[in-house]
């Protein structure tokens, strides 16, 4: 997990604020193969937001505390049952968030 600064936090939150969850936690809950295929998809994007259905049975706080535990992405923001989630690209070509963050 990252440190980020409030600076970065802030601008994170910013880029966020147009997108929309692309991913849900359910009834199923959270297991390794549903953190696998988050990571796979912020891998292209670095910056995506997840959603709790209302029939989820974890909280928003635990939904957070296993992504972070389970993947080496960060929590930026948990805003009622959505979350905001960073991870820097390795591949250059998906670096966009994490050079403009590089350089606050």
């Amino acid at each position: 997990m990252l440190q980020l600064t409030g600076k970065q936090k802030r601008f994170l939150r910013a880029q966020a604020n147009t997108l929309t969850p692309i991913f849900s936690v359910g009834k199923n809950g959270l297991t390794q193969v549903w953190v696998d295929e988050v990571v796979m998809a912020i891998a292209k994007r670095e910056l995506i937001k997840i959603s709790l259905q209302q029939g989820a049975e974890q909280t928003v706080k635990e939904v957070a505390e296993f992504i972070e535990k389970a993947s080496s992405i960060t929590v930026v923001q948990s805003i009622g049952r959505t979350l905001v989630l960073y991870l820097p690209a390795q591949e250059d070509k998906y670096k966009k968030v994490s050079l403009l963050l590089a350089k606050m």
